[in-house]
């Protein structure tokens, strides 16, 4: 296997850094593992063909664009909701454990 450089700035290098010592991995490793697990629109569209499919066979319900998108959106107004409560529960309960550590 040949290596690429890939140029970042020191801090998404030192991040990237911090998060596989804490995996207690390789950042070689944990870019494999970003990279393995990161889809591309095409693997994208292909599994929700897949999935489609599988409904439709399985259901006898075949998923349309408009359900497909609203759903989408459901979920992105979910995550958006959990990270908002995230934070908002951050904010009141003081800072973390690891803010404590390193202050």
């Amino acid at each position: 296997m040949s290596d690429v450089m890939i140029r970042v700035p020191a801090e998404v290098r030192d991040q990237l850094a911090a998060v596989a010592e804490a995996r207690g991995t390789s950042l070689r490793a944990l870019m494999q593992a970003i990279a393995a697990q990161t889809l591309t629109p095409e693997q994208i569209k292909e599994r929700a063909d897949r999935t489609r499919a599988l409904i439709a066979d399985r259901f006898g319900h075949y998923v349309s664009d408009e359900e497909s998108a609203e759903m989408r959106r459901k979920m992105r107004e979910a995550t958006a909701a959990h990270r908002a409560a995230l934070a908002e529960s951050e904010s009141e309960s003081g800072p973390g454990p690891e803010s404590e550590a390193s202050g």
